[in-house]
């Protein structure tokens, strides 16, 4: 049976200008930039104000120019040359073509670098292969990952080949070509496994015969007791006297583990773009919005009148079509306006707050790092955590103590003796400094590490010693030893 009844709830729905504010506010420095440009292509009502500037100083310089015409040719008559003024030909300031309209210093141009699989590509040339192998060996090439290793299986490419490329090559021959690349400047590139680049380096090495023959055969017998430093286990079973031994692992720890990294560029180097610049003047802390090569974007007076005169006029239903089109794209650019406008005034905000309560880190460093979490600034600015997760997310800020991302700032905090809130950022920098002044033949155990951080007054289990240790990328005890 059918009846009405009624009821009350309340929802909560995102117009979408919220929900585009939401986006912007997330994206960077870099990302917003890419932003406003596909906006400006997307939206003929926004235009960017710089460009209307360049027009209207353009005109002046034409107003001007005409003046001017006059009194130089007028003057050209008078004048004397020197014959200094022909011979410093040598010392036109070039440099002055890489300097900014607002700044005189230098900025010279990067230098276009190699990238390593062009580099391979060019050894590769010179083999003078046919055309099949040439065409396994970029694979080949292709399929490096950063470090220079081939983390594909060579069957896989083989096959791929095969069957996409019609191109079918042996197995022998394709490992016969992988080996020759091997050999290619930076040596070790193209190895399947650490184990086979130490080796291939070692036997292209340049070193003392018997010492490479002994570390190419501790690596081929012994390498899971060599990655465990078992020295005393190796020492024993290949009949080692302590010098041998130390010349055998100090030659294999020579070679290089990452044959792609560092030699040449496998792809551009990932350079952080500050969000923030924070700066000390006389004795005020000042913060910048790093946003200069930000496009300025506004409201074009051509479209607005259009809009104006159609809005007057009568209208045929062509013209009731441009104008609908019009006042959609003139909302939407209003609103893109206001949302940039917006998402400036909430990141100085949030960022004012950090600077407020990590004073004493822009003052003095790391060490002075205060616990810290997203509730705190919210509470502060009276704005929701997760609006403070989305601006925190991916930004950086530079100052004195270097470029930090905003989530280094916030922080879980731990108790000392004294009452005393620290940082486990500070915790994880103090248990660095304790294991980098530790005697490296007698490295500290994790409980020997959380025994020395509670004698500090810092309370600490051996479990979260042990966390922080790995966070830092550092191995345990054993493998943290070294040789007499």
């Amino acid at each position: 049976m059918l009846s009405l009844s009624q009821r009350l709830s309340q929802t909560q729905k995102l117009s979408p200008q919220q929900i585009q504010y939401q986006k912007l506010l997330q994206l960077n420095t870099l990302a917003l930039e890419q932003r406003i440009k596909t906006e400006l292509e997307m939206n003929p009502v926004l235009e960017e104000e710089m460009e209307m500037t360049l027009d209207q100083d353009d005109k002046e310089k034409d107003s001007d120019s005409e003046s001017e015409k006059e009194e130089e040719f007028s003057d050209k008559d008078n004048e004397e040359f020197d014959l200094e003024d022909y011979s410093n030909d040598d010392d036109f300031d070039h440099e002055k073509i890489n300097r900014s309209a607002d700044e005189e210093i230098y900025q010279p141009l990067a230098p276009q670098r190699e990238s390593l699989s062009e580099h391979l590509t060019d050894q590769l040339r010179l083999l003078n292969l046919e055309e099949n192998l040439f065409i396994l060996g970029e694979e080949i090439i292709g399929n490096l990952d950063e470090d220079g290793y081939l983390k594909r299986d060579l069957s896989e490419i083989l096959n791929e080949l095969d069957m996409f490329e019609h191109i079918k090559i042996e197995a022998q021959s394709g490992e016969d070509l992988l080996k020759r690349i091997q050999k290619f400047e930076p040596i070790g590139i193209a190895c399947r496994s650490l184990q086979e680049c130490l080796i291939v380096q070692l036997r292209e090495s340049k070193s003392d015969p018997y010492t490479k023959f002994l570390a190419i055969k501790l690596l081929e017998e012994h390498y899971d007791e060599f990655t465990k430093r078992r020295f005393d286990l190796i020492k024993h079973r290949m009949n080692f006297t302590d010098e041998s031994l130390r010349d055998t692992v100090a030659l294999i720890q020579s070679m290089n583990p990452k044959p792609g990294e560092g030699n040449i560029s496998s792809m551009e180097s990932n350079q952080v773009t500050p969000d923030f610049l924070v700066e000390k003047v006389d004795e005020n802390w000042i913060i910048t919005l790093n946003d200069r090569s930000m496009p300025s974007v506004t409201i074009s007076k051509h479209y607005l009148e259009m809009i104006d005169s159609n809005k007057r006029g009568k209208k045929n239903p062509r013209e009731k079509e441009t104008y609908k089109f019009l006042r959609e794209k003139f909302e939407s650019a209003k609103w893109f306006i206001a949302c940039i406008q917006q998402r400036r005034e909430t990141l100085m905000k949030i960022m004012r707050a950090i600077l407020e309560r990590q004073y004493e880190f822009f003052e003095k460093g790391p060490k002075l790092l205060k616990p810290m979490i997203y509730k705190d600034i919210a509470e502060e600015i009276q704005m929701d955590i997760s609006t403070i997760s989305r601006v925190v997310n991916g930004k950086y800020v530079q100052s004195p103590m270097g470029i930090h991302e905003l989530k280094y700032f916030f922080s879980e905090g731990l108790s000392t003796d004294s009452g005393e809130e620290v940082s486990n950022k500070h915790i994880r920098e103090r248990l660095k400094e304790i294991i980098e002044e530790e005697d490296k033949k007698a490295p500290h155990s994790d409980d020997r590490l959380a025994e020395l951080l509670n004698a500090e007054g810092i309370h600490i289990a051996r479990r979260t010693v042990a966390k922080y240790r790995e966070q830092l990328k550092l191995p345990v005890a054993r493998l943290r030893k070294q040789m007499m």
